[in-house]
């Protein structure tokens, strides 16, 4: 139970770093802070909203991580799905000839494969071992 407890605190650091991390860089595109949307380049609007709606669900994960919650697997899958489906625009959006920058196609597919490991490992180490919620 002990491996299980070192598992949860470091999947919810982790995580919880990522969702800071991109809580100040997606807010501070939306909103204009520290200059940042101009260093930013061709971004695409959707996409920072989508990366910023799914900050705010990584920090529900996180409690979810630190009190070995059920439904962290379910709330990470629920941001996977938004960030699929803002992906899935984004490439509509690219191939209509939509002005972005190379870096938020590769910066997406990260998001979705970190956002996959943390729903894995949730599943497998919260919801598997019958941990009454």
């Amino acid at each position: 139970m002990k491996n299980k407890k070192v598992i949860y605190t470091v999947s919810a650091t982790i995580l919880a770093l990522f969702a800071l991390l991109t809580l100040f860089l997606s807010s501070s595109v939306i909103f204009d802070w520290f200059g940042i949307r101009a260093k930013e380049g061709n971004y695409v609007l959707f996409i920072v909203w989508a990366n910023f709606i799914c900050s705010i669900i990584y920090i529900f994960a996180v409690y979810g991580f630190l009190k070995s919650k059920k439904w962290t697997f379910w709330v990470l899958i629920v941001a996977l799905g938004i960030l699929i489906m803002a992906f899935t625009a984004l490439l509509l959006y690219v191939n209509n000839g939509g002005i972005h920058e190379t870096k938020t196609l590769k910066a997406m597919v990260f998001r979705m494969l970190v956002t996959l490991a943390f729903s894995l490992v949730a599943f497998f180490n919260i919801k598997q071992n019958n941990i009454i919620d």
